[in-house]
């Protein structure tokens, strides 16, 4: 049986692989201080969404960040603040990495 290490480093050595792995590098960086800020808090999904008032599917959905639609601000600061955080969202002058080339 191959090793995760080893079918990640064969699949990034695939410049279409590894050009989309660094396209979509920020979001899981993102989804991993989601994770870590609720393990911190030492909160389940079901905790959190008692505090901010929906349920744990929605919450897990969040986490996962593969739904159809992108939670809102409004639900990112609930979230942050369930966990003892706050959201911050900056501009950043440069290129950017989430942009595939020939698109808009």
């Amino acid at each position: 049986m191959i090793s995760h290490r080893t079918l990640r480093a064969r699949a990034l050595a695939r410049p279409e692989v590894k050009a989309e792995y660094e396209r979509i590098k920020p979001e899981f960086a993102f989804l991993d201080q989601v994770l870590a800020a609720r393990k911190a808090a030492g909160l389940t999904q079901a905790d959190i969404a008692l505090r901010i008032g929906t349920t744990q599917s929605a919450i897990a959905r969040l986490e996962s960040g593969s739904g159809k639609h992108l939670p809102s601000l409004t639900t990112l600061h609930k979230y942050a603040r369930a966990v003892g955080c706050h959201v911050e969202i900056r501009l950043v002058k440069g290129t950017d990495p989430t942009r595939r080339s020939g698109r808009a």
